[in-house]
């Protein structure tokens, strides 16, 4: 016989709801658990790719590639790497040749054939024959080596002398006139100053393709005799830059802005004086502009901003109608008459970022697309979009199908290369449509070197004025070395001409001026 026993009413209603909240902490903690989960997966990848960045190489070169152009999936997984022991394989022998190219030394110095030759001749203390004492005649010569020598540079006072002519017989003429002519110096570049046009260019070349400070030049030009200071330098700088490389700059911004495609980027700077009341600390910018290489000579321009703001980008552009090549960035949107175009450069970088399986084979998708572009460089714009169109497409969308459907999910490096892919995919497919649009925005990451080497140099500007300055140098250096220009001789020929011509009435006269003009590559051409 059993016994029923009656649990009273509230008893059993209570115990329910110990259960009920038992079961809400176990939900909690697991929920907790798996966030927790999350969050260690997330730190994990956090440190190796930091580890990685430390200590592992720098180079975005992809290291997936096999000998036949594939890339290996199994490498996550060791059981994938290790031999199979069989009998068979264990007896055979794989026999293969090695054919390496002779590869003929070559001198990592030389002499250009311009430079000139200067020869030294030795001959013997005593040409007198030992054995018959006759007098010797010379049978031939050799040289022995050959060296560069260098002639140090030097500086030169240079008086301009303006002589005045009178006529006597003027003179002595009570009914006429009397008639003086003046010889009439050329306009220098800064008034009441010593530095010339050639000290200019100097000053100029030494800082923006030397990028040396202009506070370690100072004994540099002490050595060669010119007493000066770091701060009558940089004055120096501003006022050659505003007074006559400013209108070349701006009569280039012209040209640019006429064009349909740009590519922009930016890097931070910094201003110790600025005019918003921020500290010297915060970063200021420096934008580059460039054009693209089927529209023309190519143009590089900078431009100095005490921010990040799309307004920068808006204020610089605002006569431009078309699309511009950039990274990620947010400032790239919204503004009128510009469609862009996004950089697969930085897309292949957030999938090699992600050194997994699922990361080779998005790298891999980004490979198949430069190495198309490698065969199409050379194509007219419209060739190179027939070519993209049949070719390059259909890799595209099977990349992007493949990260759509595909399971990245949480704040790894997979999820997050997946997220900026997916995010910008208008923006990826652009240049599918359009064969002048690049690839990728390299060519301003290129240009912006110059900027970069020089910020380590230089450090920073004091000045808003000494900011603006730099930009219009760096901008007239790196556009005349983009067009085989000697930037040197090149600003020389404007300090010496510039000033001497009306280029503020008459503007047009700038044409001649410009790096890529014919009367500037016949004078200043590297090859010149």
């Amino acid at each position: 016989m059993v016994k029923q026993v009656n649990t009273p009413p509230g008893k059993g209603n209570q115990t329910e709801k110990i259960i009920h909240l038992l079961e809400e902490q176990l939900a909690h903690s697991n929920q907790q658990n798996k966030d927790l989960a999350k969050q260690i997966e997330a730190l994990t990848e956090q440190v190796r790719q930091l580890t990685k960045l430390l200590y592992g190489s720098k180079t975005e070169k992809s290291r997936y590639q096999s000998a036949d152009g594939q890339a290996s999936l199994f490498d996550d997984d060791a059981s994938f790497s290790l031999p199979e022991h069989t009998e068979e394989q264990s007896q055979q022998t794989a026999t293969y040749t090695v054919v390496r190219k002779i590869r003929t030394k070559k001198r990592n110095d030389s002499l250009r054939e311009t430079v000139e030759t200067k020869e030294i001749h030795h001959h013997p203390e005593n040409t007198i024959c030992d054995c018959f004492h006759h007098q010797m005649v010379e049978i031939g010569s050799t040289i022995s080596r050959e060296e560069a020598a260098f002639i140090p540079a030097k500086m030169m006072r240079v008086q301009h002398i303006e002589h005045a002519y009178g006529c006597r017989s003027c003179k002595g003429d009570t009914l006429q006139q009397a008639q003086i002519k003046r010889g009439k110096a050329p306009k220098a570049a800064i008034q009441r100053s010593l530095a010339s046009p050639s000290v200019l260019a100097k000053l100029i070349y030494d800082k923006f393709i030397q990028y040396l400070p202009l506070y370690r030049q100072v004994k540099e030009w002490d050595r060669y005799g010119l007493e000066t200071n770091d701060k009558n330098l940089s004055n120096w700088v501003i006022r050659a830059a505003t007074d006559w490389l400013l209108p070349v700059y701006e009569h280039m911004k012209e040209e640019m802005m006429a064009k349909s495609i740009l590519h922009v980027d930016e890097t931070y700077a910094q201003i110790i004086n600025r005019s918003d009341g921020k500290t010297g600390q915060t970063n200021a910018y420096n934008w580059v502009y460039r054009t693209v290489p089927s529209q023309g000579p190519t143009i590089i321009l900078f431009d100095s901003a005490l921010s990040r703001a799309r307004t920068v980008l808006d204020n610089f552009t605002q006569d431009f109608k078309g699309t511009i090549i950039c990274d990620g960035y947010s400032a790239y949107g919204k503004l009128k008459d510009v469609t862009f175009a996004n950089c697969w450069a930085h897309v292949r970088r957030y999938w090699l970022k992600a050194d997994s399986k699922n990361g080779r084979i998005g790298v891999q998708y980004c490979d198949k697309l430069y190495e198309l572009e490698r065969e199409f460089k050379k194509l007219s714009p419209s060739k190179r979009r027939k070519k993209r169109q049949k070719h390059s497409k259909p890799i595209v969308r099977e990349f992007l199908r493949w990260v759509e459907i595909s399971p990245f999910f949480g704040k790894n490096a997979l999820a997050k290369a997946a997220e900026y892919t997916l995010n910008r995919v208008e923006g990826l497919t652009a240049f599918l449509d359009d064969g002048r649009i690049e690839i990728d925005n390299n060519p301003a990451e290129n240009a912006i070197r110059a900027n970069v080497i020089g910020r380590k140099n230089w450090l920073f500007s004091v000045s808003e004025a000494g900011a603006q300055a730099n930009t219009i140098c760096l901008s007239l250096a790196e556009t005349a070395k983009a067009n085989g220009i000697d930037f040197y001789e090149y600003i020389k020929k404007l300090f010496l001409d510039l000033p001497n011509l009306d280029i503020h009435q008459n503007t047009a006269v700038l044409n001649q001026y410009l790096p890529w003009s014919k009367k500037i590559k016949e004078t200043c051409s590297v090859t010149a």
